[in-house]
């Protein structure tokens, strides 16, 4: 419990866009689930915010701590907010950390201030605002990791598939968070692809335009387009990982090491070969 009172606890609640509900976690104890008008968003664990629930936030998690040494003051603009677990595991690893996190539903970003228990200002402060305006709009040069792990639905029906805005995913996009970037700073991504990995191929043929460094990494079955799933991208105007906090093979072995083991994509130019990148 925070200091003010405020607490997570399980029930529905209205938000700007219909409901959110909390619900217990039934395979980790102590933790909750963050559904978003009936599709599951985060995992909440007040008690233990290092541990994270979602293999793709494990995998971003093992980039950031092999890039940034844990005692460095590390800006991170959090496109998409939900239930701020990847900001609260940023605060608990890194603790000169200063965070904003961008959510366009006003009832939820105020949900989550007032009910998940968050680090205040000026560890992590929560915007409302749309993620792509908001990037467009900030001071070039002024933040070491730029996070986005945006999805909305492609149409009202309940049941639909969750992708990533069009203006959130191409070379434009890019070169703007590229900009708001300081040198050696890290953009990272989530991107969610179908079983012929082509969404994924566009994106990451995207950051090759812009960045001169980029690294690709998920779970094996992924990457051979056996399922639909999650896909880390990093990239950088500097190599990817810091020798100092073990380098490149540091990160595969951590990577590896997970309960759901991700690879690093050996050649970025062959996966990519033949993608047309959005503008």
């Amino acid at each position: 419990m925070r200091e003010d009172g405020a607490m997570i606890e399980a029930g529905t609640f209205p938000i700007s866009s219909g409901t959110a509900s909390i619900e217990p976690d039934p395979w980790t104890p102590g933790a909750f689930l963050l559904r978003v008008n009936g599709v599951e968003s985060s995992q909440l664990n007040p008690d233990t915010p290092t541990e994270l629930g979602f293999e793709y936030m494990r995998w971003a998690a093992a980039v950031l701590t092999h890039r940034f040494a844990t005692d460095q003051r590390i800006r991170v603009l959090h496109l998409g907010g939900a239930g701020c677990t990847f900001a609260r595991w940023v605060t608990a690893v890194y603790p000169q950390a200063h965070q904003v996190a961008v959510e366009l539903d006003a009832g939820l970003a105020e949900l989550a201030r007032t009910r998940f228990e968050l680090p205040r200002a000026p560890q992590l402060k929560i915007r409302v605002g749309e993620a792509g305006e908001v990037l467009a709009g900030m001071r070039p040069g002024t933040r070491e990791v730029v996070f986005r792990d945006v999805f909305a639905p492609v149409s009202d029906d309940p049941d639909a598939l969750h992708v990533t805005p069009e203006h959130l995913t191409g070379v434009s996009a890019a070169a703007s968070a590229a900009s708001v970037l300081t040198p050696g700073g890290v953009y990272l991504m989530n991107i969610g692809g179908g079983p012929d990995l082509t969404s994924v191929r566009q994106e990451v043929a995207a950051l090759c335009e812009v960045f001169p460094h980029v690294e690709v990494m998920a779970d094996a079955t992924m990457l051979k387009g056996r399922r639909r799933g999650n896909v880390i991208a990093a990239a950088s105007d500097a190599p990817l990982t810091d020798e100092s906090l073990g380098g490149p093979s540091a990160l595969a072995r951590t990577l590896l090491s997970d309960p759901v083991p991700a690879r690093v994509v050996d050649s970025v130019e062959n996966f990519t070969a033949g993608a047309r990148p959005r503008p």
